[in-house]
């Protein structure tokens, strides 16, 4: 992380040092211990997600298995990163929209995703603050991406909820004169709004809750704290804007009819 914004380092980590965790055997039995466990009390407890916790694991393990062989070719060319990170978008688009609606509808994930990513990354570059290097984008856009996803998905899913649970309000307001996108935000806008709370929390409680991983790895890197603190306060800073920007416009696609549930009874 420490070359990612163009940030040199000032000094050498001591041997042995520079690992959070040592790659072990140990480390892998811990690991599928703690998936287990996972899976274990999301059935027990459940949550209707245990079999969605075992998926998500074992596919994180073959994903980042993929990614490590292949990753130090990706990097070696702007254009090849370049592919990576429109593969990364195309896979978060997919993943958000899905999460919104079961219907065709999905497609429009790409518009939040990015509104709130591209313009942070055109920045960045045109700014030469971030190297066109495959080794400086992808990890950066990555991040951005992301928060992205995880924010389009929230806002979606539960603006939906909201307009479907609430339906009967959404036709009071229509009665009343509304036009459907000012009836439609009236009743959803504050349900989804509420998906900017985790990025609010993460920023507010930097270095007293958590120490996240761009600033430890930073640290790990041999950069200053003083270096590391300014990399990981534009992350954050960062990702309020993309996951406000994508936020509004879920808001602005649901508004216009242009998300809805899927299926029969599509709330539109």
């Amino acid at each position: 992380m420490v070359h990612q914004l163009g940030v040199t380092p000032v000094r050498t980590v001591a041997a042995g040092s520079s690992q959070l965790l040592p790659v072990t055997p140990a480390l892998g039995a811990v690991t599928a211990l703690l998936l287990a466990a996972a899976v274990v009390v999301a059935g027990r407890g459940l949550l209707g997600y245990g079999h969605e916790v075992l998926r998500a694991g074992l596919r994180a393990v073959l994903q980042l298995g993929v990614v490590a062989l292949v990753i130090a070719w990706v990097v070696g060319s702007l254009w090849t990163s370049a592919l990576f990170v429109l593969l990364m978008f195309s896979v978060a688009v997919r993943t958000a929209g899905r999460r919104m609606t079961a219907g065709p509808d999905w497609v429009w994930a790409a518009v939040p995703i990015g509104a709130g990513v591209l313009p942070v990354l055109a920045v960045l570059l045109a700014g030469g603050l971030l190297p066109r290097q495959g080794l400086s984008v992808i990890p950066v856009a990555g991040i951005l991406i992301g928060g992205a996803l995880s924010a389009t998905s929230l806002a979606g899913r539960r603006a939906l909820d909201e307009l479907r649970q609430r339906n009967g309000e959404v036709e009071a307001a229509l009665a009343l004169g509304f036009e459907d996108r000012d009836a439609r935000l009236e009743i959803c806008r504050t349900a989804a709004a509420t998906s900017l709370v985790p990025a609010l929390d993460q920023t507010r409680t930097v270095g007293l809750v958590t120490l996240p991983g761009a600033f430890v790895g930073m640290l790990l890197g041999g950069a200053t704290p003083v270096q590391a603190g300014a990399v990981q306060l534009f992350v954050l800073v960062a990702l309020l804007l993309v996951e406000a920007v994508a936020i509004v416009a879920v808001l602005e696609l649901v508004g216009r009819g242009l998300v809805a549930h899927g299926g029969p009874g599509g709330v539109r």
